[in-house]
């Protein structure tokens, strides 16, 4: 399972011109999902995110976490970041997993997620999404399990 957590002032995903998740400060995660993964992922990566200290302290110094900022999540499910692209220029998504179970541990991440106090706005999983955001730094963060 892999993350990118971008640290964001606002964000946002539309599908079909409609807005199905929107948050103010707090954190973008895209999400992928491989074949191989487990429950036991999920809440590997669910808690290392939780605890994550990239907010900004009274002294400037990245020290707070997402509940210390009373920060919300906006979770985005994204098959492509398990891409290969090491033979000819057109990715192969062998690595990533099959639709169904992809959606029951992105649903079982939200679920987690919601379950350690996080208001957790989401993507709709298999849609053709538009994600808007103002990256706060930058702060872009991969995490992996």
């Amino acid at each position: 399972m892999k993350l990118v957590v971008q640290r964001v002032k606002n964000a946002k995903v539309e599908v079909e011109e409609k807005i199905t998740g929107q948050i103010e400060q707090g954190f973008l995660v895209l999400l992928g999902v491989t074949h191989k993964d487990t429950k036991e992922e999920v809440e590997y990566l669910v808690k290392k995110l939780c605890n994550l200290r990239v907010f900004t302290d009274e002294n400037d110094k990245m020290n707070l976490s997402l509940k210390e900022v009373e920060g919300k999540l906006l979770i985005v499910s994204q098959f492509t970041l398990y891409a290969d692209c090491t033979h000819g220029n057109r990715p192969s998504f062998t690595e990533a997993a099959k639709p169904e179970q992809a959606n029951e541990l992105y649903e079982y991440f939200c679920k987690c997620c919601q379950e350690k106090g996080l208001q957790v706005e989401k993507g709709i999983f298999g849609a053709d999404m538009q994600v808007s955001l103002l990256n706060d730094g930058p702060v872009t963060i991969i995490i992996e399990k």
